[in-house]
């Protein structure tokens, strides 16, 4: 997976902002993609916990199973998930 649409927008932003105030639209943009790049994190960090948790009780399935779903939003596997692929 590569980078997503709402960091190259987020990151079309920034640089415009290095040179010249955003417009109250572009401003908009902003707030949105940081705010939708705040749940994006959050929702990985989530996953990560759960695959730790899943780690620690032996699960193999369950971890599996977080792991894709780590991959899917872009994130990375945890070790063991790589090691058993």
């Amino acid at each position: 997976m590569g980078i997503m649409p709402i960091h190259e927008r987020l990151a079309e932003l920034w640089t415009i902002r290095t040179r010249r105030p955003l417009s109250t639209e572009e401003q908009a943009d902003f707030e949105h993609c940081l705010a939708v790049n705040a749940m994006h994190c959050r929702m990985l960090a989530n996953l990560h916990n759960l695959s730790l948790l899943a780690s620690m009780t032996q699960d193999q399935e369950w971890q599996y199973e977080i792991c894709r779903k780590i991959e899917k939003l872009g994130g990375t596997a945890s070790r063991e998930y790589k090691a058993d692929s």
